[in-house]
């Protein structure tokens, strides 16, 4: 009985620190690996960053989610990382390296002129679904109810929206936070921040 009891004494700590775990990582945060240069120069491939399941999603937020269903490539539980660009009813379109959001040009500071004219394109999304052939939403104007538009930040090689379409919330996992010790300062604010300023000035 002694040694039942020496036993539970330290087997009940450690299960109750795994069921603690488990609940932080399905309800509350995860950590996450980056993988592929889609989202470079502000997450390079192989990073690890913090994916806060209760976050709020904004224009601009960085967010992984399951490709699986989303992707028609994708036929298993494959994590994406991309950026918020379309909110549920916004329009999108790009002209010349600007990205335009409800007719009004958005702040993408976060990449610079050069690659926001190199592989972004221009379009509407009536014409990418139409020209990529999307499996669900061909010949979209807007982004449906419930749903998001994503983009890579590395538009030239990155597989994203343009291709294959909208993201459902329910497919969300989370928001991305980049911790203190990777990355720069300018990447991180570029990923972190809350983006008040998501239009152009």
């Amino acid at each position: 009985m002694k040694a039942f009891r020496e036993a539970m004494s330290w087997i009940i700590p450690i299960l109750i620190g795994l069921i603690i775990a488990l609940v932080i990582k399905q309800f509350f945060f995860q950590i996450v690996r980056v993988d592929g240069p889609s989202m470079q120069p502000n997450l390079q491939n192989n990073e690890r960053v913090f994916c806060l399941k209760t976050a709020k999603i904004h224009h601009g937020s960085v967010v992984v989610f399951d490709a699986n269903g989303v992707d028609p490539q994708v036929s298993v539980k494959t994590d994406y990382v991309k950026r918020v660009i379309g909110l549920p009813g916004d329009t999108v379109s790009s002209k010349n390296g600007n990205i335009y959001v409800n007719g009004k040009k958005i702040n993408q500071d976060y990449i610079s002129k050069s690659q926001r004219t190199t592989g972004t394109g221009n379009w509407t999304l009536r014409s990418i679904s139409v020209q990529n052939s999307w499996l669900k939403n061909n010949g979209a104007t807007k982004v449906p109810k419930g749903e998001y538009f994503v983009l890579g930040d590395h538009r030239s090689v990155s597989n994203d929206g343009r291709y294959w379409g909208f993201v459902p919330k329910s497919k969300i996992d989370g928001v991305v936070k980049v911790p203190s010790w990777t990355g720069t300062k300018t990447t991180r604010e570029n990923v972190n921040k809350e983006w008040q300023h998501f239009y152009d000035k």
